[in-house]
């Protein structure tokens, strides 16, 4: 009994002691007067609860606040400066929010305790007072990317040694800062992740980053950084990533690059480097990722042995001067999935033993010297995982293979989506082994040297939405099978858009009626077209071309097709552009072509179209040219207005003797209503004038006339 007694007194006491430590007030009313706005559900924030117990907030011992944690709660408004009442804070995250304006940071008096300030993914503007980090002894992570803050990154020479002892992630990137990269990240003894990509950085990167060796990741893209890459970089022994991309870098790899053999993912591409790669990178084993696209690079790529690089998941070399042969050594990299080779001078045949890559699911080497397609076709059919295989701008004027369908596997390019063979130059008809890849989705054939007719099949492929077969020779008609595409006509094929990120961009050429970006990260982002221009196609558009909902782009250009143009075409809801230039199209422009609200590019040039062209919705951003080489084409665009009233009979189109005589009959009638109306018109002026002596002239004559 004495023991139950103990333990009831003691409940009690635990239960005064808790009311006697409820939140600090201050700290509760200055929680309230932040006034934030969040989306639902509402916070939890009421005078009548103890703000410990609120949503985000926790306390010490003392009932002080030391955690304001308030991620993607859709927050809006502004931090005021009396959030600096809460004087013990130590963990500030407002991230992914809504929250905008400067920040009165000189008002943060907690910042000699804070630990950890994340204000990332909001809309912070204004400048990041150096005065914050003179304060700040504690402070182990900073995050304010994905703002708007400007002017310049503080100076690592004004910060708090203390501070500068404990740091550990510093994050600057997707901002407005400019300027140089202040010196003294060196003292940052702890510093493992320096961000700072997407900004308008400039100048070089300080020497003495190379003393912050515990760097793990330095992370600088899409900035206007210059100069050589320090050779002192060999000394981050602990770096995992360094991405200097989109930069203006110059020079060369340091040699001692391989000594960073903890490396999962450098990341140089578009900068101005140049040189050979040094042999010290085959050390870095640990390697996942190397990109060096779009530089100066130089040597022969089968002299290197990437045979070491045992866990390299993505190379991309593309974009450079590299020569020799495809390097086979890559082909003991059992875990690769992703090889970019393009715009290089490589030659060469395609070697079976690429097949040894298992997992290979990404390969481009357009644009290089390689040759016997045939042979390159039948080997590649056999890597079971491929998804994207782009061939263009290789195999110049050689025979596109058409296998027999039954010598074909049943695994042949099972896995592929993407496949481009265009601007070879290649010779013969669009292969029939195409019909057996029921997950292509983008075929690229375009300027080639193709001939023959559409196939029909093609129409019935499940998953394609993209067709380029410009440039060629086709002829015969626009095949109704076309306008059955699945992925162009149901909603419900076009929900199973694979969204998923793309271990390498594609890159598409700007086209005159497309002038989209060139460079894709998911390949459901490539917008929806149709490329049939310059051919010798003909007889009409079919009318079940409206089933096409989901097209974004129809290019029928430079062609032989005549007939109207039909009205279902406005049923393309989603159309951006539509070129029907260069073909021998008649009648009127429809005007339900207006109800494509999306349509930003348009041409029927040089054709035989007649009437008024439409003069509302989008035809009012159209230029002239749009419709040039049409001479029966009336309206304000085309200065011809008034033909609008009288249309011209077609030039090879001759008059009949009724029509002739009906002509010249009405033409005299309206000269002689004219001419009399002048006539007396003048004379109605003149007669008040000379009244009395018209009338004694006229008079006289009479007389003269009766004798």
């Amino acid at each position: 009994m004495d023991s139950f007694v103990n333990i009831i007194v003691l409940v009690f006491l635990s239960f005064f002691a808790t009311l006697d430590q409820a939140c600090n007030q201050i700290d509760q009313e200055t929680l309230l007067s932040l006034n934030f706005s969040a989306s639902n559900p509402p916070l939890n924030w009421s005078f009548s609860t103890d703000c410990c117990f609120w949503e985000g907030i926790k306390c010490d011992s003392k009932a002080r606040v030391t955690h304001l944690w308030l991620p993607y709660r859709g927050l809006s408004g502004s931090i005021y400066p009396f959030i600096g009442n809460l004087t013990h804070l130590c963990h500030l995250n407002l991230s992914h929010n809504h929250l905008s304006g400067p920040l009165a940071i000189n008002s943060f008096s907690f910042v000699i305790h804070l630990e950890t300030l994340d204000l990332s993914y909001n809309s912070f503007s204004g400048q990041f007072l150096s005065s914050f980090f003179q304060l700040a002894e504690n402070l182990i992570t900073l995050n304010v990317s994905h703002n708007m803050f400007s002017g310049s990154i503080p100076s690592f020479t004004s910060w708090n040694n203390k501070s500068l002892s404990s740091l550990r992630i510093l994050d600057f990137s997707y901002n407005d800062f400019s300027g140089q990269i202040p010196p003294g990240l060196g003292n940052c003894s702890k510093l493992q992740t320096f961000r700072a990509g997407f900004n308008y950085l400039s100048g070089s990167i300080p020497d003495d980053i190379s003393a912050a060796t515990s760097l793990q990741e330095i992370s600088l893209p899409g900035n206007q950084l210059s100069g050589a890459i320090s050779d002192g970089v060999g000394n981050l022994t602990s770096l995992g990533m360094l991405d200097l991309q989109s930069n203006k870098f110059s020079g060369l790899i340091p040699q001692d690059i391989g000594k960073l053999t903890n490396l999962k993912s450098l990341q140089l591409h578009t900068n101005s480097l140049s040189g050979f790669l040094p042999q010290s990178l085959m050390n870095c084993t640990n390697l996942i990722t190397l990109n060096l696209r779009i530089n100066n690079f130089r040597g022969d790529l089968s002299a290197y042995n990437f045979s070491t690089l045992h866990n390299l998941h993505t190379i991309d070399l593309g974009n450079n001067n590299f020569t020799g042969s495809f390097p086979l050594t890559l082909t003991s990299c059992k875990v690769l999935t992703a090889i970019r080779l393009s715009r290089n001078k490589i030659v060469g045949q395609i070697s079976p033993e690429i097949l040894a890559l298992e997992s290979l699911s990404y390969l481009s080497i357009t644009n290089n010297n390689f040759s016997n397609i045939t042979g390159a076709i039948r080997i590649l059919m056999g890597c079971k995982n491929l998804r994207m295989l782009l061939l263009c701008k290789i195999f110049f004027h050689e025979a596109i293979p058409d296998e027999n369908q039954r010598a074909i596997s049943s695994y042949a390019f099972q896995n592929l989506l993407v496949l481009g063979i265009g601007d070879c130059e290649i010779k013969g008809q669009i292969p029939t082994w195409l019909a057996r890849l029921k997950k292509l989705q983008v075929l690229d054939l375009g300027s080639n040297q193709i001939t023959g007719s559409i196939p029909g099949w093609l129409g019935n492929m499940p998953n394609l939405f993209y067709i380029d077969l410009s440039s060629n020779s086709i002829s015969g008609e626009f095949p109704k099978e076309f306008c059955g595409l699945r992925a162009l006509a149901l909603q419900e094929v076009k929900n199973r858009a694979d969204g998923s990120q793309l271990q390498l961009p594609l890159f598409v050429p700007k086209t005159k009626i497309a002038l989209y970006n060139q460079q894709y990260n998911k390949l459901f982002s490539l917008p929806p077209a149709i490329y049939l221009r310059n051919n010798s196609l003909n007889g009409s558009i079919p009318i079940e071309i409206g089933n096409l909902k989901f097209l974004h782009v129809l290019d029928l250009s430079l062609n032989n097709f005549s007939g109207e143009i039909p009205d279902q075409i406005s049923q393309l809801t989603n159309l951006e552009g539509l070129d029907l230039s260069e073909n021998n199209l008649h009648g009127e422009i429809p005007l339900s072509i207006i109800d494509l609200h999306f349509l930003s590019s348009f041409s029927v040039a040089n054709n035989d179209l007649q009437g008024q062209i439409p003069s509302e919705g989008q035809f009012l951003t159209f230029p002239s040219s749009s419709f040039e080489g049409n001479p029966r084409l009336c309206g304000d665009i085309v200065e011809r207005q008034s033909s609008c009233y009288f249309i011209h009979p077609r030039t090879d189109e001759l008059a009949s003797p009724n029509e002739s005589s009906n002509n010249e009959l009405r033409n005299g009638i309206i000269a002689g209503v004219v001419f009399g109306f002048i006539i007396g018109s003048v004379s109605g002026m003149l007669y008040p004038l000379h009244r009395l002596k018209l009338w004694q002239t006229l008079c006289a004559w009479i007389e003269r006339k009766g004798q």
